[in-house]
């Protein structure tokens, strides 16, 4: 469909905005958009373009057999406040789940057994001097050389440094690889040597600013907001069923919140099965307007453009922009989960906590396992489990080339050795999720700053976010996706002017 000559002005009834994207970025965005345009009185013409043939990004809720199933994220951090605001004005309070209280337990596998995360362990650093020290996580050695960062001076320079080279000057290797790695690396998948500690964890150089040791720090309650084992930092602003808890989740999964906010652009264009491939910038009669062309032929006008795409695929929208293509270049993991369910005789291990993860150091097919039934009680009918196994990160990805049968046949095996799976499985499924985890190398920021200035200069009303950018986990995307949204109502503002 070619676009007429009409179309292409802005339009009589409103203004045009395109979002590219259909996951939880896009759709925020969108919805915060028809809210701010709806309480200026004011008409928006919002149409969205996906790529596959349904909106939610990786969030994917399997209702199967008596059991909840997650195929993509499983929870949001509940001391997040985007995803909370956009909740409640949904009217999805009610629907809010925590995390069992019994399920606050974690386990590291070391040496053939789960050895469990001693208390006041914060972000893989102990505030807790007694019980790290009495852990079996790591050697007497390690444990030493860990303590020196109580003596250790802090880093003068200011810039930009992985994660693993900031907790190994802390902290010693063996800390890193044993501990902080499996912790806080699985969040991305990737390796802490090459993540970016300012794209990632921003607040623990902070820490070392101010406290110059990350364990004086932690101890005098500066890390409080990102442990469990502090109530008030989740609880603030939450339904009084849900405080104290870390994570959250809704009653019937995830998806609920796309499902609502799907209801609520249902005036919204809602196109599938399509993608941006070209933006042009076009002037008429003094207003700047954008063309865009789906890979289905498909053209749009818009006054203003929001991209929430990953990192490659923006990089083929704007082939000629060289900071956007350095960006397009990041790498990105592949990695697949197998949801396992089992009657609950047919597994040895009292399940007493969340689940556990596993060291890269270790050298197993399986990176990690949530015990899902025993974190979540809506997954899963009396009397029977539901696990959910990770399997691929950074440099690791020889799942890629099995079959379903053979990754459940190896994920089956290593649970038989470390929590005594004694059965078949009565249900699996293997999600896999190719190129999903972007990978916020060192001098991520400054990279994602160079862009957002280019977008300015040469393409003003066009704006990019989404996990490519400031953070991963849904509640960094919510935000992303209303900030966009107040970006392009700013713009539209101005350029009335």
């Amino acid at each position: 469909m070619r676009l007429k000559k009409d179309d292409a002005k802005m339009s009589e009834s409103g203004k045009r905005v395109l979002i590219a994207g259909g996951g939880i970025t896009c759709l925020s965005a969108a919805y915060e958009l028809k809210k701010r345009f709806t309480e200026r009185g004011e008409q928006v013409r919002i149409t969205l373009v996906e790529q596959e043939d349904r909106f939610g990004g990786k969030i994917a809720t399997l209702r199967k057999d008596g059991f909840v199933i997650e195929s993509g994220p499983d929870s949001f951090l509940a001391r997040k406040k985007a995803i909370l605001d956009v909740t409640k004005e949904l009217g999805l309070e009610s629907e809010l789940i925590a995390t069992r209280p019994e399920a606050k337990k974690t386990y590291i596998f070391r040496k053939q057994k789960l050895c469990p995360i001693p208390p006041g362990l914060v972000m893989g650093i102990p505030s807790r001097l007694l019980p790290f020290l009495t852990s079996g996580l790591i050697s007497p050695f390690g444990k030493a050389r860990a303590a020196m960062d109580l003596i250790l001076p802090c880093r003068q320079a200011d810039g930009d440094e992985s994660i693993g080279q900031f907790i190994e000057r802390r902290f010693g290797r063996e800390m890193l690889d044993r501990v902080v790695q499996p912790l806080l690396a699985g969040i991305y998948s990737g390796d802490c040597r090459t993540l970016s500690l300012q794209a990632t964890f921003p607040h623990l150089q902070e820490i070392e600013r101010k406290h110059r040791s990350l364990i004086l720090g932690i101890m005098k309650g500066v890390g409080q907001a990102y442990t469990a084992t502090s109530p008030s930092s989740s609880s603030t602003g939450l339904p009084e069923h849900v405080k104290g808890s870390l994570f959250l989740s809704y009653r019937n999964g995830l998806y609920t919140i796309v499902e609502k906010l799907l209801e609520q652009l249902s005036d919204a264009e809602q196109v599938t099965g399509a993608k941006i491939v070209k933006l042009e910038v076009r002037q008429e009669e003094g207003r700047i307007w954008y063309r865009t062309i789906s890979s289905n032929g498909r053209e749009f006008a818009a006054d203003a453009v929001i991209l929430a795409l990953p990192a490659y695929a923006l990089a083929h929208v704007f082939p000629r922009l060289a900071s956007i293509r350095s960006l397009g270049r990041m790498p990105y993991v592949s990695v697949a989960n197998v949801v396992l369910g089992f009657k609950r005789e047919q597994i040895v291990h009292p399940l007493d906590g969340s689940g556990f993860v596993i060291p890269p150091c270790e050298g197993r097919f399986v990176t990690a396992c949530t015990w899902t039934s025993s974190k979540w009680s809506h997954t899963s009918r009396e009397g029977h489990v539901l696990l959910r196994c990770y399997v691929g990160r950074t440099g690791d990805e020889e799942w890629m080339g099995m079959d379903d049968d053979e990754i459940i046949e190896s994920v089956m095996h290593e649970l038989s050795e470390t929590i005594g799976v004694r059965a078949q499985p009565i249900i699996a499924e293997v999600n896999r999720h190719l190129k999903a985890m972007p990978q916020y190398e060192v001098g991520h920021l400054a990279r994602v700053a160079r862009i957002h200035e280019v977008l300015s200069e040469r393409y003003p009303g066009v704006f990019a976010a989404g996990a490519a950018f400031h953070g991963i986990g849904l509640p960094d995307c919510v935000r992303q996706g209303k900030e966009a949204a107040e970006q392009v109502m700013n713009y539209l503002l101005y350029s009335d002017k």
